[in-house]
């Protein structure tokens, strides 16, 4: 069965706490964290852990940074971090420009974070890399190029059904059923009219998508990433209250 997270931007340290201590209350299962909300600790994971004791808080963190040696290097250290407070999973996104992006560069971004997923399994910690709107693996042609050059199975991926929609990848469960091998983390975001949106309320076949998860017999998370305008406590509400009515098992 798969277990559900939330993730949504927080403005402030407020919001932040009621994120943190709220979302088990709320109906989830675990959250994955933006940078904003585990980053100030980077170098105190004790610190993270005694502030933020609930099980669950960091099932994953999701990191961005620039494919460059200086950001493979904060790289490491995220992976560090996500072992020492017992996190699954660094959701990772590359930072620059998709533009003058070649299968070579791609497949050379592959063997270099092959490298690193190794070092996280080692740890404990999966790492995921998350295809993004206007970033380096954006395309499903950039996904195959990408995973043609990963190594020892060290880096799953991160489907984000917003992103892909944004990219202009129309047939969602298709995406899913050829790349079932790979997609180790689901973001589900909805998506209309250029903007985010809470789920069920834009544009995308959500339930199709679901759908496609089960007949690939995805088992892993799925996690609720709410980045529309709508506020923490309705977001934290109404996207459970979707999923409840819209999950099967």
């Amino acid at each position: 069965m798969n277990r559900i997270a939330f993730s949504k931007p927080t403005r402030d340290d407020a919001e932040q706490t009621t994120l943190l201590e709220g979302f088990r209350a709320a109906g989830y299962d675990g959250l994955q964290l933006k940078m904003s909300q585990f980053t100030p600790w980077l170098g105190d994971p004790e610190g993270f852990r005694s502030r933020w004791q609930e099980p669950g808080v960091a099932s994953a963190v999701i990191f961005f940074d620039v494919p460059d040696a200086a950001g493979e290097q904060r790289l490491a250290e995220v992976i560090d971090f996500a072992a020492a407070v017992g996190s699954e999973r660094v959701v990772y996104c590359q930072n620059r420009t998709h533009d003058g992006v070649t299968d070579e560069v791609l497949q050379s971004y592959a063997r270099s974070l092959s490298a690193h997923g190794r070092r996280a399994r080692d740890k404990g910690v999966a790492l995921s890399l998350h295809h993004h709107f206007d970033q380096p693996v954006m395309t499903p042609d950039d996904v195959r190029a990408f995973f043609s050059a990963v190594e020892d199975d060290a880096v799953g991926l991160t489907v984000d059904t917003a992103h892909l929609a944004k990219s202009g990848v129309a047939d969602i469960p298709a995406f899913i059923a050829e790349f079932a091998g790979v997609i180790d983390n689901i973001h589900l975001k909805d998506y209309a009219d250029g903007e985010w949106r809470l789920v069920g309320r834009g544009e995308l076949d959500l339930d199709g998508i679901l759908r496609a998860l089960r007949t690939a017999g995805y088992d892993g998370w799925i996690c609720v990433d709410e980045e529309s305008a709508t506020s923490l406590g309705d977001g934290l509400r109404l996207s459970r209250e979707w999923m409840t009515a819209h999950s099967e098992g």
